[in-house]
Order: structure tokens, then sequence, then C-alpha cells
């Protein structure tokens, strides 16, 4: 790998703000810490967590100006002498702009060394990418949060989406019995990536259908969207069963509080930006694994050039992004 110069294109803003506050133009490259590694961005997703921070709607510490981007797949230029990487090491990383760390919209991000992982030859920036968000998602919905075991029986909504997908192939290697819910034209979809029975989530009679697939009870019901009805939830968790919520800040659900505490439900949230390093690292091996095997894909919507990162956030805002959107800092060798 060439050095680095010590300037690089960026998208950034300087306040909180609409995606009309994004600026594209050169910063300083970063420097990095003893435990840091300077990577060379080939390939960014846009996130609507990114929307979130830029906003001022997810309260982190934002360091102005404020590089953009959370998920990033490139080339090790340097690394600090606690850092286990070298130059031109293959990598990628779901985990910066928020908690004070800066984005990785630019030429060049400084990682920390435990918020960086290897690519495997077999996978693509390109797929590294699109998976580091919602594939990390569904590693910590069920092993950080719902603590799935071997045997139980599991209910995704919205299971073709790419956070709902990455949910089925975890729950099915980790021995669960794994029934989804989506429309009628994504079932091949779902049942190919593990679920054992398909249901039309907005059928009339969607509790009634899980009663059908699992007489017994369903112990984890995710709702992936944050649109779900719980009350469907209610009617088919075991008692003690949970409920996973993946609900972002426009989800709107009515929760059935009487028929959860008579079934001893707990009701689970959680966001990605307070994942533990630690964990996150070990989503990344599973994803590393599973990706390297065909097992994991992502629907990718699309790519754009980092100068469009403004549209790019406004057609997330807006609802227009179905997969996740790439963008090309183009890094000059």
């Amino acid at each position: 790998m060439s050095p680095a110069p010590a300037r690089m294109r960026a998208a950034y803003v300087t306040r909180h703000g609409p995606p009309s506050e994004i600026r594209i133009g050169d910063l300083p490259v970063p420097g990095i810490g003893p435990a840091e590694v300077l990577v060379a961005v080939e390939v960014v997703a846009v996130s609507a967590a990114d929307t979130f921070v830029r906003s001022g709607q997810y309260v982190t510490p934002v360091p102005f100006p404020y590089i953009l981007g959370r998920d990033l797949a490139g080339r090790v230029v340097a690394a600090g002498p606690c850092a286990p990487f070298a130059p031109g090491d293959r990598v990628w990383s779901g985990s910066l702009g928020h908690e004070g760390r800066q984005g990785c919209f630019a030429q060049y991000a400084a990682v920390p060394a435990d918020r960086l992982y290897r690519l495997p030859d077999a996978v693509s920036p390109e797929l590294a990418v699109a998976l580091a968000h919602p594939a990390a998602t569904a590693w910590l919905g069920w092993f950080a949060h719902a603590r799935l075991r071997a045997g139980e029986t599991v209910y995704v909504g919205g299971a073709a989406g790419n956070v709902g997908s990455a949910a089925l192939v975890m729950a099915r290697r980790a021995g669960a019995r794994v029934l989804a819910g989506a429309r009628p034209a994504d079932h091949a979809r779902c049942r190919a990536a593990g679920a054992a029975e398909v249901a039309d989530f907005a059928g009339p009679d969607l509790a009634g259908v899980l009663r059908g697939q699992a007489p017994d009870g369903v112990d984890v019901f995710w709702d992936t969207s944050g649109r779900q009805d719980l009350g469907v939830a209610a009617a088919v968790l075991r008692p003690g069963g949970r409920i996973v919520v993946s609900a972002g800040f426009g989800g709107r659900t009515e929760v059935p509080l009487g028929a959860l505490y008579a079934r001893d439900a707990s009701l689970l949230g959680f966001v990605i930006s307070r994942a533990r390093a630690d964990h996150l690292a070990a989503a990344a091996a599973l994803i590393n694994d599973l990706a390297a095997t065909g097992r994991l894909s992502a629907r990718i919507a699309g790519e754009l050039p980092l100068a469009d990162a403004a549209e790019a956030h406004a057609r997330m805002e807006a609802g227009q992004i179905h997969g996740r959107l790439l963008l090309r800092p183009q890094v000059a060798e």
C-alpha cells in the first residue's frame, strides 16, 4: 500500500441537521494511536443509524466536523504497535461514527483495532459492508439479548429483510426451529435462509397460523421492523418467552401489557451502537464464517459516489431504499 496523503475527501457535517447539512470536502487524514489502524476505504454502506446521529435523534458525542458513516471495507495502510494488523490486510468494520469516533464516509478512516475484522478471501468488500450492520444486529438480538438456545422455536417477522434473513440463518445455525413472516413473494428466500415454516405476516390470522406451526408456542418472537402486531406475540409466546424489537425511531405498535404480563414475557430492545466490542468481535467471527461459506447474503440497493452522500441520506429518511445502499470514496493509490 502507498502511504496516506496529508488530506482526503470526506462527507461530513459541522452541526446536527437535515441531509442538506452534509458537505463534501477535504479534511486531514486522521492519525492513529497505538491500538488503532488506518484503513484506505474502498466501500461504505449507508445506514439508518447514520441518519440518527447526523440529525441528533440519537444522542452521542459528536466531534465536529463530523465524518458520517459506521460501516466500511478496505485495506490497512498503517497500524499502531498494539494493533495486530499489517499494511495490505483486507478488513471491514461496522462500529464507527458514534461514541466520539469519527465515521468512514471518507478516503481514509482510523479504526480501533478491537473493532476491525479481517476480510476472508472468499468475501467481497461489497458483501462484507452490506452485512456489517444487519448481520451484527442479528447476532446481538439472538445471543447477547434473547439468549437463544438450541432446541427453541423462534419467529422472525420481516424475515426477508437484511436483518431478518441474517437472523434466520443464525438461528438455524444455533439449532433453533425457525418460523418466518414475510410477503408471499419472499417466502422462497426465507426458506432458503433456514425457515422451517413461512407465514404471510399481513395475513388475516397470523396468530392462528403460528399456533398451527408451533402448537407448543414460540420461545422468541422477533419484530425486525417495530411495526409487527405484538398482540400476535402475546397469543403465541410460551410462558417465559421473549420478544425482541428492532424498531428504529419510526417504529410504532401497541404493546398488550396485560397479556404479556400473564405470560411472564420479556420485551427486549437494543441499539447496536451500545454493543460491547467483544460481542461485536464474536458477531464478526460468525459473519465471516457464514459469508465465506456462502450462507449469508445481502440485498444491495445500488451504489453511489461519495459526492452523493446527502442524496443517499435523504433517500434513506424518505423510506426509498430497500436493501443496502453503498458509497464509493474512490481512494487514489
